[in-house]
Parts: structure tokens; sequence; C-alpha cells
């Protein structure tokens, strides 16, 4: 839990760091639907070039992304084994009973594991190098058309960046409390799998109650401030879109089409 670093930011003054938040919202939503259009490996080649460049623009150390990895590396050789023996195809290496290795099958194991980790990079180096509150001040910019409609933009934009703000907070407490059952003699690592999810089970009741405090002392807090609703209010950080936000979205533009085309 503790070497989970989605939704954690990470402090520096790089190119990344500075850029618009809208910006990298727009190019984590245009990346994420390119990578579900591509095709062919030479796509896969470029997208990951783009995720490798903003990686080493971003200041960030490339091993400190390889080990927030790993808390997701079992579910994506979960999703990554289903494609791989369920999927079937005309030319096949290996088959018993139901599970079978063709080689569509790895066309399709491969792609699908390279889409998880160029969406897990991505999205990670939006939320390293982004603050969560300009991350919700982001989205409620780029939601606006949708006040037309009655959609309430300020609630979901709060409700956001409170997420974003709170998913560290709660891996740390989770992390706490499996310290404290195993100064009680609980086993979280050894004996069979069954065994070890019964071992999880006692942190659900603690964590809830522990995440019920944090939202009580929040709403407390934002009572107290007198918070009503996001309609109206003032800021104190204003988004400013510069000339070098304009070159970036243009160079991604350019090269999604190039991956695309």
């Amino acid at each position: 839990m503790d070497k989970m670093i989605f939704g954690r930011y990470y402090p520096g003054g790089s190119f990344i760091h500075r850029l618009d938040p809208r910006l990298k919202l727009i190019i984590n939503i245009i990346f994420i639907v390119l990578i579900f259009l591509i095709k062919h490996w030479y796509d896969y080649l470029i997208l990951g070039g783009v995720v490798l460049a903003g990686v080493l623009l971003s200041g960030v150390s490339l091993r400190f992304f390889l080990r927030g990895l790993r808390p997701m590396l079992w579910l994506i050789l979960f999703t990554v084994g289903l494609q791989l023996f369920f999927t079937s195809g005309q030319h096949v290496y290996w088959k018993w009973g139901v599970l079978s290795v063709s080689q569509e099958g790895l066309i399709n194991a491969t792609y699908i594991a390279l889409r998880f980790l160029l969406i897990i990079f991505m999205s990670t180096l939006l939320t390293l190098t982004t603050q969560p509150l300009a991350i919700a001040d982001g989205m409620e910019y780029l939601m606006r058309p949708l006040k037309v409609v009655h959609f309430p933009v300020n609630d979901v934009a709060l409700m956001l960046s409170i997420a974003l703000r709170f998913v560290p907070k709660l891996m740390d407490e989770t992390t706490k409390i499996m310290n404290a059952q195993r100064a009680r003699g609980v086993d979280f690592n050894n004996g069979s799998l069954i065994k070890r999810v019964k071992a999880l089970i006692p942190l659900l009741i603690p964590l809830m109650m522990s995440s019920l405090d944090i939202a009580t002392d929040l709403t407390t807090a934002m009572i107290s401030r007198g918070y009503r609703d996001g309609e109206g209010r003032t800021r104190y950080r204003i988004l400013k879109w510069r000339r070098q936000d304009t070159w970036t979205l243009v160079t991604f533009v350019i090269i999604a089409i190039v991956a695309v085309l």
C-alpha cells in the first residue's frame, strides 16, 4: 500500500509541472481514447515514446514510476492471463481443456498489457505533477458547457478533488491498520490464499470507521467555514493558458494524428 503512487502529488518545478492542468487533462483524455484506436505495434511504440518523454520532462525518476506499478502488477497479470488463455484463434500453440494459447491470444495479451502500462503511466504522470486542487479546477473548467443542461459541475469537481486528495490518505491509513494487526499477531503473508483473504477482513471495519471519521471532520470543517456550494465562489489560484501550453497541445495532436494514420 505504501508504494501506491497514483493520486499522490510530487512537488517540483519541471516543464510538466508548469503546464496548465486543463492541458494535461485534455492530453490524458485524448491519450486514453487513442490507446484504444491504434492497432499496430509501431503505434504503441510512438505512444510509449510520448510517455517516456513526459516522465523524463517531469523530473520524476523512472524507477519511482516502476516501483509504484508493483501494487497493480497482479491486476495486470490477471487481465493479461484471461486474454492469453481464453482467446481463441486459428494458430494454436498449446491447448488443454478450455485453456489454449494461440497467436491471436498472444497478440491480444501483449496489446492489453501495453494499454494497461501506458494508461497507468500517463494517469500517474498527471497526478504526480498536478496538485489535486488544480486538477479539480481544470475538470470544472472543462465541464462548464454541461451547465447548460443543469449538470452539477461544481459539486462533481469538489468530489473529484476530495477523492484525489484522500486516496493517498486512505492508503496510508490501511498500512497503519495492517501494522497494528501484525503487532497483534495477524499474519497477512503466509498460508493459503483463502486464509490470507480472511486475514484481510478485519481491516475493513477499522478502515470504514476511519473513512467515516475523516469524512465527518471534513464536513465539519467545510460547514464551519461557511461552504454551501461552488457556484459564484472566487478563486485564489487563477488558471492561465500560456504559449508553451499551446505548443505542447499542437505537438501532441500532431503525434496523435501520425499514430492514427
